[in-house]
């Protein structure tokens, strides 16, 4: 995430579901200095074992995962353009059909709570709503997918996205595709690519 500019030093997180529970980022690791062994394993519960603590986010994947059966990924990042546009409380219009990837008309924005606490989480899931990402207010952005690497790829694509929106701005935030087209970019990306998740 760090080589690829959509994360900075030890900010963010990423986890994985596993057959019980999950596995997590250690709280505070510089991610060059990590590797498989320092993953954190977690139950659903909320319990970790090994040496290291999660990451501080750790509810949110947790309660993602208890709730979303399609989610086996999640990777937030403190992307500078997701970020600029979350730390404006916006969501994502339609400006670009390509919204409609996270799963709907627009990319909504997470309402602000301090990191790491219930109330972000509960934020998190209500922004999360049949979606595959949201923006988290003056945090950063959330992506999922049935796989790390598509986890990844929604973040990107987010990003990507929030830089288009981010440069609209000034400009009065450009034309928006209407509402009958978005149900239709949404119903034609159900059988998008070679593989449907």
């Amino acid at each position: 995430m760090n080589a690829i500019g959509i994360n900075q030093g030890s900010s963010g997180n990423v986890s994985v579901r596993k057959a019980s529970g999950y596995l997590i980022t250690p709280s505070g690791m510089p991610y060059d200095e990590c590797s498989a062994k320092d993953m954190v394993s977690m139950t659903l519960k909320g319990k970790s074992d090994g040496l290291l603590k999660p990451s501080s986010e750790w509810r949110f994947h947790q309660d993602i995962y208890r709730c979303r059966e399609d989610v086996k990924a999640i990777v937030h990042v403190h992307s500078t353009f997701a970020t600029t546009i979350a730390c404006l409380g916006r969501e994502l219009p339609s400006f670009h059909y390509m919204v409609a990837a996270a799963g709907g008309k627009t990319i909504r924005c997470a309402d602000y709570h301090t990191f790491g606490t219930q109330e972000l989480s509960d934020a998190v899931i209500n922004a999360m709503q049949d979606r595959k990402a949201c923006l988290m207010a003056n945090h950063g952005m959330l992506a999922t997918g049935s796989t790390l690497k598509k986890a990844l790829a929604m973040a990107i694509e987010v990003e990507n996205l929030c830089e288009v929106y981010w440069r609209l701005l000034p400009l009065g935030g450009g034309n928006m595709v209407d509402d009958a087209e978005m149900d239709l970019i949404l119903e034609k990306f159900k059988s998008y690519g070679q593989f449907t998740e």
